[in-house]
């Protein structure tokens, strides 16, 4: 099954199928999709394409096509267009190439450049006349839109179930949820008593880093949850006691939108996460979970915490005369202990 559009010029290059699964959970899930896609091989030689011709990219799997600055397999294809090595991509649908109309239209115009077509399921495309551009064009347009639309349909549902606290974050330690998805302290008393024990520490001696020191000189670990939930002891550090502090969870709100996106400096790439100040959260659900401290002594504890930062700020923009300077540097390193 022949096409028109194919030129020996085209025969004389590559044809490259490129392969893309969105996320990790697809790969392993929608075996279909991958068949399919790895099936446009076929489709190549019967375009008339012989076997040793035929490239398969799928380096990109588990990734999101609406960049392409993490996507390797995609900036290859890209430089061998460039370099005249390719013919023809293949792909299921340009939802695999890129939803992104700024990495769309580039690969339009070196296809257009270097004379490689593109096909899809719905058939075959030359992007250097006029019509293959604009039904490619339209095709990008509507991937790019298409994807805007489904994040904005999961973003909705799962802002509606933030709203009534029923969203199922991952709970600190001293915090577990039964099978039915209620909420509880956790059953063993030594976690139980060691948070209480850390909050009353942190009112009397109103610093975390004094707090650290208590547990340490008694040898008291903190319960900590990894990266996989599962409840680990672990010593205790400032940043240990300090994350424990601010946790909402504790005095019994369900938060959600703790941090914000914060733009990348490099174009295309991931968008970092960085905290909200203060308690500018998005959504806060108070007496959702069973608390360990009441919320008035939580905002108190944030208060010193605050005050504890900013006295740091005053005595490091302030500065000390050099002749002056103690040779221990152990108190602002307590105090800056603090802040993080």
């Amino acid at each position: 099954m022949g096409s028109e559009l194919v030129k020996p010029d085209h025969l004389d290059r590559k044809a490259v199928v490129y392969v893309r699964q969105s996320t990790p959970h697809q790969v392993t899930s929608n075996q279909e999709s991958l068949k399919l896609q790895y099936a446009l091989s076929q489709r190549a030689r019967d375009l008339g394409w012989r076997e040793a011709d035929i490239d398969v990219i799928d380096s990109d799997l588990g990734q999101s096509g609406a960049a392409a600055a993490h996507r390797k397999g995609f900036k290859d294809l890209v430089a061998r267009v460039t370099l005249g090595e390719v013919g023809l991509i293949l792909s299921m649908d340009v939802t695999r190439l890129a939803r992104n109309c700024s990495d769309w239209y580039p690969l339009l115009d070196v296809c257009g450049h270097r004379r490689c077509l593109i096909a899809d399921r719905d058939g075959i495309y030359d992007p250097g006349t006029p019509n293959g551009r604009l039904l490619l064009g339209l095709k990008g347009t509507i991937s790019e839109l298409e994807l805007h639309t489904i994040k904005s349909r999961m973003t909705t549902g799962l802002i509606a179930k933030a709203e009534r606290g029923d969203l199922a974050l991952q709970l600190p330690a001293g915090l577990v949820r039964d099978p039915s998805g209620v909420v509880t302290k956790d059953p063993h008393l030594e976690v139980q008593g060691r948070l209480l024990l850390l909050f009353e520490t942190f009112l009397k001696v109103r610093t975390a880093a004094q707090v650290m020191r208590a547990f340490v000189s008694r040898g008291l670990a903190l319960p900590r949850r990894d990266r996989h939930g599962d409840l680990r002891w672990q010593p205790a550090t400032v940043s240990a006691v300090t994350a424990i502090l601010k946790n909402p969870a504790y005095a019994g709100a369900f938060v959600y939108g703790r941090t914000w996106q914060k733009p990348s400096r490099t174009p295309g790439a991931h968008p970092q996460k960085s905290p909200r100040t203060g308690m500018d959260w998005r959504i806060v659900v108070r007496d959702k979970y069973p608390a360990f401290i009441d919320w008035e002594t939580f905002e108190k504890i944030q208060a010193m915490l605050r005050d504890n930062r900013a006295e740091y700020q005053h005595i490091k923009s302030r500065g000390i005369p050099a002749m002056e300077r103690p040779c221990s540097t152990a108190s602002p390193i307590a105090v800056s202990a603090d802040t993080r």
